[in-house]
This record gives structure tokens, sequence and C-alpha cells, in this order.
């Protein structure tokens, strides 16, 4: 399936508020996707795939990723000291103590520092290079249905990893790269003070390399368990 069939067919199943987000993040060394603007203003990388989710594609080099704790887990800047001492998020007031955000720092998924250059993020349907992820952000009811799509083969259970930041770069965009499995995020505090994300809306990385087999059980499964479903 192309780009836009896969696009198609989650939203046809899914029955999607919003497009499907595919997210590449650049090695060092590759060169840059073409066909891709930058942003005008400086954009966070949550803020990027929620104006994705309603349109927009951008290439975001480290210059034009506004948040230096999304940059930085990306792979794309240093981790700058106050982060990752913990002090930060301190003084954020959602941790007791700096020992306590550090701790959560220290344990967050990240790319290798300064191995990645910047990140492309748009509608799947409109890539114009291979993702490394998708994502997706929707209510949680229609987000659960890729956890029956992505067991449908193998059977097994699904484990996910959250934390009280970085939904959309830890969460959603690196953990399902390394790890090559579906994650989900309730969203984080910067996600939810800085984007349009409703209150009632989560995420959920999906890997790219398991989108198909993960719409193909959507298919089987729209025939007739998530109809049932829905029918009350």
């Amino acid at each position: 399936m192309d780009y836009t069939q896969l696009a198609e067919k989650l939203v046809k199943f899914l029955d999607l508020r919003y497009e499907p987000v595919a997210v590449k993040v650049v090695k060092k060394g590759e060169p840059m996707p073409e066909g891709y603007k930058e942003p005008e203003k400086n954009l966070r990388h949550c803020q990027s795939i929620m104006k994705a989710r309603k349109g927009e594609s951008f290439i975001i080099p480290a210059g034009k990723h506004a948040c230096v704790v999304g940059a930085s887990s990306l792979g794309i800047i240093p981790s700058p000291e106050k982060v990752a001492s913990g002090e930060f998020h301190h003084n954020l007031g959602m941790f007791d103590s700096v020992e306590a955000a550090a701790g959560m720092i220290a344990n967050r998924p990240i790319f290798e520092p300064e191995s990645r250059t910047a990140t492309v993020v748009g509608p799947l349907k409109d890539a114009k290079v291979e993702p490394d992820v998708v994502i997706l952000v929707d209510r949680p009811e229609t987000v659960y249905w890729i956890v029956p799509a992505s067991t449908y083969y193998k059977g097994g259970r699904v484990n996910f990893s959250s934390a009280a930041f970085q939904a959309t770069c830890a969460d959603t965009t690196i953990l399902p790269t390394l790890t090559g499995e579906i994650n989900i995020s309730l969203g984080c505090f910067g996600c939810r003070k800085a984007t349009d994300i409703e209150n009632d809306e989560m995420l959920m990385g999906i890997p790219f390399n398991k989108l198909e087999n993960i719409v193909n059980a959507l298919e089987k499964l729209s025939e007739g368990p998530l109809p049932k479903a829905r029918q009350k």
C-alpha cells in the first residue's frame, strides 16, 4: 500500500478525527528530504504534530525547534544542563525535588545526542519520505483499536511506557522507533499547555514497518468486532 492508501484506510476504519501524522527524524549524514518547507516560526515537536494532523507539513532543523527538551531527546541538540540536572522540570512544579525530576530525565528514551539533524512531520497521505513512525491523536476508544489490530496475528499483550513529560517526542516518536512496538501517551504537561490537543484526546505512536499489518488487521476488525462494539 502507498502512503495515501494507508492513511485513507486508517481514517475509514477508525473514523479518525484527524489525519494520521508521519514523522521521520533525519539521521546525521542523511540527505535532507526535498519538498518540505521550514515553519515560519520555531515549533515544538508537539506543536508540529498537532499542525500536521490538520494538514500542514514541515521540515524542522535544529534552529527551528522551539523546545530544547524535545529537541535534545530527539538527538538534534545536546541536552541542556538544567534539563539533565532536573532543575528545569522541578522549577515547573511538577516534581517534589530536583532529584525526582532528574530521575525522569535519566530514564527517558532518547536518540544518541547530536545523531539527528531535523524532524520531518506531515500528514501520512502527503508523505514524500518513508516515516519512522505514524502518530494518531484521537479519543481513547479510537486509539484502543490499534491494540487488537497489533495483536491480531500473533496474540500476546501490549506494554506501554509514559511519563509526565514528552508525549510526542519520547513516548510516541522515539520509543516506538527504538523498540519497534506501538506506544501510547495520555499527553503531557508541555503538549497540553502548548498545543490545541483536546482534553478527551490522547496519542498513539506506531512504528511504520508495522503499519501495513495493523491496517490489514483493522480491515478484518471492521467487518465485525469494531462496529459491534460501537453499536450501543
